[in-house]
């Protein structure tokens, strides 16, 4: 297995990544490289040795407008089902598979590598006293003296890894009308629109440092089309410790009018409307509570991940431009060279979940899951997630133009973001109070 380990991080880090379980506090001196030759959030500042990956100088600047900064870059190369193996090195295992499956059609065109990630001052700030002061409660299921930023920018293991990921940061609240397509083998598919919304508790209007102190977030999605589940209505309330108070969760049936808990939402309960292609935790490519795996991390790798998709966020496509039989239209796909972090995580013993193991790929300069191979019971590889990396540099947010999760047995896949036909499309930082993620809200905001 392909291990690289940064200099930056010490001996002793490196032999608790190779045991994957260890922890070791970190001390200040370690943490005092953040801003130095790590970035705020944990990345090596510097590029690699063969010049591939630039340094990070910062990122996007922020502005008020939002739109493709690289128009006229073209690609490199393009890595096809014809060429795969020269490239395999930095390729995951489940983007070899999707070239093994589809060898005429499946491509990744590869361009120059942008370290374009840029969070807000207060984010880089937060991370760093959390380098020192954030801890994992027993048995990683939990988060304490944390309350924004990333909670481990010098990761000890695998789970405090995936916290980053699960926690990161994405404007505090936002809004959202995105599409969803479920393809059929063929091609054909119907459109679901969704209405999500989420707040970080700290960015409630009414927010009060001891109330709901377990509860990291308020989630809220409705159903906008098609007619037939038109109405419909999630209301979650997600928690750090989801082990001592699990996940909260009502559905709002339009069809019933009535609001009822929905404890299935979780784990690899069913994603909505997902036609069987997800399970809840695949949602936002993984979270909620990390307890029924073993983590271990790896270490770096190189590796091409999607990044800086503005292509897919253009407004000029049409949803059929995108979604296409087998996969989606990867012309309107970005690849380029980045190091991510590989955690591996194992069922345990004794647990049930649909994936036996997953691999994730977390990139360095956001800690989100850029790729994600799934295995089934069996050790066979199931389902391979790719997320569409953007930056949303007007309100230095990093997040995902697309997600897309593909299914190997039945060929078929699960294409979620897209807001290219979309009026309302993304909004940052608004306004919204404890009560409007009550169940009492939540029955108002779902009358049919």
């Amino acid at each position: 297995m392909f291990k690289r380990y940064s200099k930056t991080l010490g001996s002793a880090l490196a032999l608790s990544l190779m045991v994957g379980t260890a922890h070791a506090e970190v001390s200040a001196d370690k943490a005092a490289a953040l801003g130095k030759t790590l970035t705020p959030v944990g990345a090596e500042m510097a590029g690699n040795a063969a010049g591939t990956i630039p340094s990070w100088n910062g990122g996007l600047a922020k502005t008020d407008e939002f739109k493709n900064p690289f128009p006229e870059d073209k690609p490199k190369f393009v890595i096809t089902g014809a060429n795969y193996k020269e490239y395999a090195a930095n390729l995951t295992d489940g983007q070899k598979a999707m070239f093994a499956k589809y060898p005429d059609t499946y491509k990744m065109p590869v361009y120059e590598t942008r370290r374009t990630s840029a969070y807000p001052q207060f984010i880089y700030d937060d991370s760093k006293t959390n380098a020192t002061k954030t801890k994992l409660l027993a048995n990683g299921n939990g988060l304490e003296n944390y309350e924004e930023g990333v909670p481990f920018p010098l990761p000890q293991n695998g789970v405090e890894a995936i916290w980053n990921h699960i926690v990161r940061y994405r404007g505090g609240s936002v809004s959202r009308v995105v599409a969803q397509a479920t393809p059929q083998v063929n091609g054909d598919y119907t459109i679901v629109r969704f209405k999500d919304e989420f707040t970080f508790r700290n960015k409630l209007t009414d927010y009060k440092p001891d109330q709901d102190k377990n509860v990291l977030f308020y989630f809220k999605q409705d159903v906008i089309s098609p007619a037939r589940l038109a109405g419909n209505v999630l209301l979650v309330h997600e928690t750090l410790d989801q082990v001592k108070e699990p996940r909260k969760a009502w559905v709002y049936n339009a069809g019933q009018r009535r609001v009822r808990r929905a404890p299935q939402v979780s784990y690899d309960g069913p994603g909505t409307a997902s036609d069987g292609l997800r399970t809840s935790d695949n949602f936002d490519m993984y979270n909620g509570a990390p307890d029924r795996y073993d983590w271990k991390l790896e270490g770096k790798q190189e590796i091409y991940i999607p990044y800086n998709s503005y292509k897919l966020k253009d407004k000029k496509l049409k949803y059929a431009d995108i979604v296409k039989p087998g996969h989606i239209n990867q012309d309107l796909a970005r690849y380029e060279l980045h190091r991510v972090w590989k955690v591996t995580a194992t069922l345990k013993e004794g647990k049930r979940h649909i994936y036996a193991k997953r691999v994730f790929y977390l990139d360095e300069d956001t800690w989100q899951a850029s790729e994600i191979d799934h295995y089934d019971g069996r050790g066979e590889l199931w389902r391979v997630a790719e997320s569409h990396n953007v930056m949303y540099y007007n309100h230095q947010v990093p997040w995902y133009a697309l997600e897309t999760l593909y299914d190997l047995n039945s060929g078929r896949y699960l294409a979620l973001g897209m807001d290219n036909e979309e009026d309302e499309g993304y909004s940052f930082g608004f306004d919204r109070s404890s009560r409007d993620y009550t169940p009492a809200a939540l029955r108002r905001s779902g009358v049919r």
